[in-house]
């Protein structure tokens, strides 16, 4: 038994007293626009590689522009995008997950029912973008930055919209409301 749609295309609230499946609503990463300055290293230095093999001066050779290329495209290029890639947040039902890093993995949780503050955070460059960093406090812990996020206004109004149905949900769950048309627990 579920209880009736307040508005048309929302989920079903569930009956008092059962859990609710955790669901992911979002899943995001910091803006792409991160990686405009890699993309250009990356293009540079294809074009110098093929410019310069056969073309060295004498005591060069081509080995060594190909592992200093090599050398730039390593840490100019792969590291800023494996660490873009290593830094995901994911928003549910319940809780909003920051993780990050590659090989010392960080989580951070915060659940939706504690009730948390946002402020956004947004510079010139990241309003031009729609972009913008959320931070998130709940009072105790020390507030997680959700950094540089596509959409960040639509995810605001996500997350407001998780923690007013999380308390709901919660302060119901609190009470002894007896469901309609089910005999009353002894």
């Amino acid at each position: 038994m579920t209880q009736p749609l307040a508005f048309p295309g929302r989920p079903p609230a569930p009956v008092p007293g059962a859990t609710s499946p955790e669901l992911r609503i979002a899943r995001v990463r910091s803006h792409a626009r991160t990686l405009v300055w890699p993309v250009i290293v990356l293009v540079a230095v294809a074009a110098a590689v093929g410019f310069f093999t056969g073309n060295l001066p004498a005591p060069l050779r081509d080995w060594m522009l190909w592992l200093v290329a090599g050398v730039v495209v390593v840490f100019l290029v792969l590291v800023p995008w494996l660490r873009w890639l290593a830094r995901t947040y994911t928003i549910t039902t319940r809780r909003v997950i920051a993780q990050e890093g590659l090989v010392r993995r960080v989580r951070r949780e915060l659940t939706h029912t504690r009730g948390y503050t946002i402020t956004e955070r947004r510079g010139p460059v990241q309003r031009l973008w729609g972009a913008g960093t959320l931070i998130l406090a709940g009072g105790v812990d020390h507030p997680m930055e959700v950094k540089n996020i596509p959409g960040v206004s639509l995810v605001h109004e996500v997350l407001s919209d998780q923690i007013e149905v999380g308390q709901i949900l919660a302060h119901r769950d609190s009470h002894q409301i007896p469901v309609v048309g089910q005999p009353p627990q002894v």
